[in-house]
């Protein structure tokens, strides 16, 4: 696995749960706002990560995440990296999240396990920049 420059975004997110039949609360898309925000729909559920102050009102929130970006943009080719993030982080003790963009791809560790993880990847030989 080649080595990966990996920035620790600033501030905490939430995993959000709505009914799967929820509209999108749209101000979570608005223009303008900060951070990244996922939205799923599946059979089951509208799944949304997000900054904890854009959860939406009603959902079930799993709050106290940290979000990990890989620097990208990724070639689609490139092969292993959440499964080696994912090896460095469980040999560590750290229980994740990943979700994946176009460009790049994102892994979500609980607050309390953020030192635990950076130093977990730094000591595999990436660079994770801590915000300033």
């Amino acid at each position: 696995m080649k080595r990966l420059a990996i920035d620790v975004q600033p501030g905490e997110y939430v995993l959000a749960r709505l009914e799967p039949d929820a509209g999108v609360p749209a101000d979570l898309l608005a223009p303008g706002r900060s951070g990244l925000v996922s939205v799923t729909r599946t059979a089951g559920e509208l799944s949304v990560v997000c900054p904890a102050g854009h959860a939406p009102e009603g959902a079930k929130v799993e709050a106290g995440w940290r979000l990990l970006t890989v620097r990208g943009p990724l070639a689609f080719t490139l092969t292993g990296i959440i499964a080696a993030l994912a090896n460095e982080l469980a040999s560590a003790g750290v229980a994740l999240v990943t979700l994946s963009t176009f460009d790049t791809d994102h892994v979500l560790v609980k607050q309390g396990d953020l030192a635990r993880a950076v130093d977990a990847l730094n000591s595999a030989g990436h660079e994770v920049h801590l915000p300033a």
